[in-house]
């Protein structure tokens, strides 16, 4: 299926990695035309490096922290004065702590907050001009389903993925006559470096093995398996694509239907 990106100018933040990586390779798939957002440069250069060698289309890339207002906007405007403009952005940096709330320090809640929350605000504001001067465009919030799914092991995520999907809903309500939809996209756990984090941080906290650990996170997705990146990045492009023009303010939760209460069992 054709999804008409190609020739689409897209940014994702959070670029370097995981689901942020996965998402430039399939816009490059498409022949979109891929700008990568990320702290660190030389994730980034491997990135686009990895992204070109499959598909032949070289990425633009620039570093930025999108915890403040100066780099995300920079990178935004950075990304749409290298390509002429701007027709999708895809938030997708942003990390947050796990821990039990006795645990929880006030520099997590603010990391949190600050990144996975505001870091969405920053980028959407930066963004909003560009796409306004395109006649409308994209913004794709990869989330997390512990916005709907809330836990208490995941204080700070639970927190400031709900903030998100607000921000979600009512950014879609106030853009969408301008053309500009907004939509989330809410993984469950996804096969990345964070997770293996967050993994071990519940192990900590519930005093078991790494393995252990993992074990009741599989267990408690009746698909038997956690999702890959890949599978994530396939429904932020038709997101994002124009086949998907009558959707604006949706929340969909990609988590193989899974229940957080399994984990305590």
């Amino acid at each position: 299926m054709d999804l008409g990106l190609g020739g689409k100018v897209v940014l994702i933040t959070g670029g370097s990695k995981g689901i942020g990586l996965a998402c430039g390779m399939e816009f490059a798939r498409e022949g979109a035309r891929v700008a990568l957002c990320a702290r660190g440069a030389e994730g980034l250069r491997a990135a686009a490096d990895a992204i070109a060698g499959e598909t032949g289309h070289e990425p633009f890339v620039v570093t930025g922290d999108m915890m403040r207002w100066e780099d995300a906007r920079r990178c935004v405007d950075a990304a749409a004065a290298h390509y002429a403009g701007l027709d999708v952005l895809v938030n997708c940096a942003g990390a947050s702590p796990g821990g039990l709330l006795e645990n929880l320090t006030e520099d997590d809640w603010k990391l949190s907050l600050g990144l996975k929350f505001m870091g969405y605000v920053r980028c959407c504001k930066a963004a909003i001009p560009h796409l306004r001067r395109r006649g409308g465009g994209r913004i794709v919030n990869v989330i997390g389903n512990d916005g709907v799914k809330p836990a208490y092991w995941e204080l700070t995520a639970s927190a400031a993925n709900a903030a998100d999907l607000a921000l979600t809903a009512a950014l879609a309500e106030q853009y969408g006559p301008e053309g500009i939809l907004v939509n989330a996209v809410n993984p469950g756990p996804v096969d990345t470096a964070r997770w293996e984090g967050l993994v071990r941080a519940y192990a900590r906290d519930k005093g078991l093995s790494r393995e252990e650990a993992s074990a009741r996170a599989i267990r408690s997705i009746p698909l038997g398996r956690i999702c890959t990146p890949q599978e994530v990045a396939s429904v932020v492009v038709f997101i994002a694509s124009p086949r998907a023009s009558f959707m604006n303010g949706a929340s969909i939760t990609l988590d193989g239907a899974q229940r957080k209460a399994l984990m305590d069992l």
